[in-house]
């Protein structure tokens, strides 16, 4: 199986360039990488994977960002705004309540746009030049949509984007807005939308840059080299488990190919390599039904629905690739209510950390498996959350206090406060 965490270094086809191509999971078909444009497998449609002769190690790394792994990347640099680098966060507060001996969270809401979007478009953009295109295209949940809009303006293209109609906050709209994208509001849900933005990149119409496409991936497993990176700078060791929301499961296929190739290279060994471990929402859990059953893929939800709108998500698209490596791991996934998202988004914000409804599903799920003793308390955990707080503003004052009304005058406001 090309996806096994111990599998070797691939042998460089003729197609490649530079030491880059792409190759099919399912037949292993392989082609080059800039030819042509191309999503997915022209032989059996499966997914295309990025492949490199040449994995890299820790001391071929260099500079601050995403653009400091470029050595595990297909360019030296890309459209960038500057993007990565986003904090660890310590929460000891959180730690000691949920019960594990080290737990950091990873704050992707740092990022320009303020999600990790942002890591897979200054690579997807990046590769759009490369082939010429002139309009970009992407369904969303409104995260994409976001980032796609900026980096697409940053690159002087036309951006064009469906979400579906009344189910995306309206602080990703204004930013996909703003950023000059031309925005369809589709009657259907993202799933939908994802089916027509494909059949228009399958006609030539536009450069589709969801996380079908294998280079939005390369971007995004930047994500887990930083975390990597700086664990070991404070701990001397790699975190035991990795938790993060899944929506699409391209963050968890991007983390598991960023582990695979410093295997690899010989810079990780397969021990150290933390367990995959996925949360999604209880209205929206086709991958954690798929891991519960023990099936080879997922099923399609066709209706769907949670708070926790990034990750409401029926058909998660990079399953294939998702999977695995939750299995080779040792990982597993974790289906959560809404009411303990928000429930993990208090406790994020009591420690400082203001994320959207999704990016709690990490916490949540990292609480749930600890109390069912799925994870033990000497573990060492790293969350992702994978948005801002300000993404979704109406989640936020929903789940925040009330605002207290009082008398426009000082010594009122000292006995309300007193009350």
């Amino acid at each position: 199986m090309s996806l096994e965490l111990t599998a070797p270094v691939p042998e460089e086809p003729s197609v490649a360039e530079d030491g880059t191509w792409l190759e099919c999971i399912e037949c292993g078909a392989q082609f080059a990488p800039f030819e042509d444009i191309r999503y997915t497998c022209d032989d059996c449609d499966g997914l295309l994977e990025v492949r490199y002769s040449s994995p890299p190690t820790w001391d071929d790394f260099e500079g601050r960002g995403v653009w400091r792994y470029n050595a595990a990347l297909p360019f030296e640099e890309g459209v960038s705004l500057p993007e990565g680098a986003t904090p660890l966060h310590e929460v000891p507060r959180l730690e000691s309540d949920i019960g594990v001996e080290t737990l950091r969270i990873k704050h992707e809401g740092m990022n320009p746009t303020g999600s990790f979007k942002d890591r897979g478009m200054t690579v997807g953009v990046r590769v759009a030049k490369e082939l010429g295109v002139d309009r970009l295209a992407c369904a969303s949940t409104g995260n994409t949509s976001a980032a796609l809009a900026a980096y697409g303006a940053r690159g002087g293209m036309e951006t064009l984007v469906l979400l579906p109609a009344g189910k995306v906050a309206a602080g990703k709209i204004a930013q996909a807005s703003l950023h000059d994208a031309r925005i369809l509001e589709v009657d259907g849900n993202f799933d939908s939308c994802l089916d027509i933005v494909q059949d228009l990149a399958a006609r030539g119409e536009a450069y589709l840059l969801n996380s079908l496409n294998p280079f939005r991936l390369e971007g995004q497993k930047t994500i887990g080299l930083e975390i990597l990176e700086a664990f070991s700078d404070d701990y001397g060791t790699y975190p035991d488990r990795i938790v993060l929301p899944v929506g699409n499961a391209g963050n968890t296929s991007a983390l598991y190919k960023a582990f695979r190739e410093l295997v690899q290279s010989g810079a990780l060994d397969p021990e150290d390599v933390p367990k995959l471990t996925g949360v999604q929402a209880e209205g929206a859990a086709p991958m954690v039904e798929a891991i519960e059953h023990d099936w080879d893929e997922t099923k399609r939800w066709d209706e769907v629905e949670t708070k926790a709108t990034a990750i409401r998500i029926g058909n998660p698209v990079n399953a294939p690739k998702a999977l695995p490596g939750i299995r080779e791991t040792g990982g597993t996934a974790v289906a959560v209510s809404d009411e303990a998202i928000t429930e993990a988004q208090r406790d994020l914000a009591a420690e400082g950390v203001g994320v959207e409804p999704a990016s709690a599903a990490s916490v949540a799920g990292l609480r749930k498996l600890r109390e069912s003793g799925t994870i033990d308390a000497d573990e060492r955990v790293v969350c992702l959350t994978t948005g801002h707080l300000l993404k979704d503003p109406d989640a936020a004052f929903e789940a925040g206090d009330d605002p207290e009304p009082v008398p426009n005058d000082t010594e009122a406001v000292l006995e309300h406060l007193a009350e």
